[in-house]
């Protein structure tokens, strides 16, 4: 692991890469901080220590450079509250008003640079953006775990110019990084996986992966439906994958060989549309009528999800167990959540990540009962897909 917490900053400009991706409304305000509250501590360090903070980050896919929509001038005034003191703003992060700015900042100071991807090298990866931003700072700390999974200028790239002992993982890519590896490779037994979303194709490396670690691997969401069909059942309109049936089918062979379960929900709560005033009903998933959809597991399956979880030691939550934006389908994820909670006050580590996962422990207020709440959607993923990450990579060496 990095040497964050032992580093001494004083006197030294740390160009921090944040991940400050977050939500923006028509009046440009923020609707969502919580990226921006995870990076908080790390910049506290630095400037604890007597150290500069030079913040760098993207801001939504702007097409064609730089656009008043995408500034991340508009995250100064809510940063500068969350620090508790001013925010100074580079209308550029590689040009002149950014090498100024970085130049002449105090020991104290923080400084945000405009959107990196207002120029396209950032995405590219180029090596000549990449030591552009390098030179702004004296230390480069890598505190956006959400986008680690990306080989960008700023995120893998741009450690090749510092030495070793110069570039490191700030808190939040620490504690990421420190209890996704406690459940690949130091799990508590029963560990148990919970996978949710729509498609089977988005999880089929997740699914391989944890089949050679976990002792259940539960299913729910969309992709309930695409397992059910491949054991011959009657699914209605529900949404499937009708390309992926042999593959559900391999995996459930493969965890029956590996002596792995896969629950599968057994009922369903089921709708004639997909809205929240549809018509809807409980049916057993051994046949959903034709017209009807299945949009949330029902109290069978509630029931027999919660005792496995419940007698868990090692939990990782990725993916929702229905519509749970919608009021008649949340159920079953309010009741997975709680469940997960319970296991947690009884002493298991439970890890949720993934945004959809990550929104509901947020909406049903459960955040704060779990271990640990990921900020990386899609390089969580990827990480317990096993592969390599870019970003984690570049500072590990």
């Amino acid at each position: 692991m990095s040497t964050f917490q032992t580093h001494n900053f004083s006197g030294q400009k740390a160009l921090i890469r944040v991940d400050f991706n977050v939500p923006l409304n028509d009046q440009y305000q923020i609707t969502d901080d919580t990226r921006m509250r995870a990076a908080v501590p790390t910049i506290r360090k630095v400037l604890g220590d007597g150290g500069s903070v030079i913040l760098m980050s993207h801001l939504g896919r702007p097409k064609e450079g730089p656009s008043e929509k995408f500034s991340l001038r508009h995250l100064v005034p809510h940063l500068s509250e969350l620090l508790g003191q001013p925010v100074k703003f580079a209308d550029d992060c590689i040009g002149d008003s950014a090498v100024e700015a970085a130049k002449t900042l105090k020991a104290g100071e923080v400084l945000l640079l405009e959107n990196l991807r207002f120029y396209k090298q950032e995405e590219k990866g180029d090596p000549g953006f990449a030591e552009k931003l390098a030179g702004l700072g004296d230390v480069y700390v890598n505190d956006a775990f959400g986008t680690a999974h990306r080989a960008h200028a700023s995120t893998a790239v741009i450690a090749r110019y510092f030495p070793g002992d110069r570039k490191m993982f700030g808190l939040l890519m620490e504690a990421e990084v420190t209890n996704a590896e406690k459940v690949l490779h130091d799990a508590a037994r029963p560990f148990t996986a919970i996978l949710g979303g729509a498609k089977v194709s988005d999880k089929i490396e997740i699914i391989k992966n944890l089949m050679e670690r976990a002792d259940h691997i539960i299913i729910g969401g969309g992709m309930t439906y695409t397992f059910l069909k491949a054991m011959g059942r009657e699914i209605g309109n529900s949404l499937c994958e009708d390309d992926k049936l042999d593959l559900a089918q391999s995996l459930m062979d493969q965890a029956r060989e590996k002596g792995v379960e896969i629950l599968i929900p057994e009922d369903s709560v089921i709708a004639d549309k997909f809205a929240e005033d549809a018509q809807t009903q409980v049916v057993s998933n051994d046949h959903i009528p034709g017209g009807w959809m299945g949009l949330d597991i029902a109290d069978k399956t509630i029931a027999r999800f919660e005792g496995v979880i419940r007698a868990s030691k090692t939990i990782l939550w990725n993916g929702p167990m229905g519509v749970f934006e919608m009021k008649p389908f949340q159920k079953g994820t309010r009741s997975v959540a709680n469940a997960v909670a319970a296991a947690t006050a009884a002493g298991a580590f439970s890890l949720v990540g993934g945004g959809d996962s990550v929104a509901a422990v947020n909406q049903f207020g459960l955040a704060e009962k779990v271990s640990y709440v990921s900020t990386g959607g899609g390089a969580m993923l990827e990480y317990f897909e096993g592969k390599e990450l870019p970003g984690i990579a570049a500072i590990k060496g």
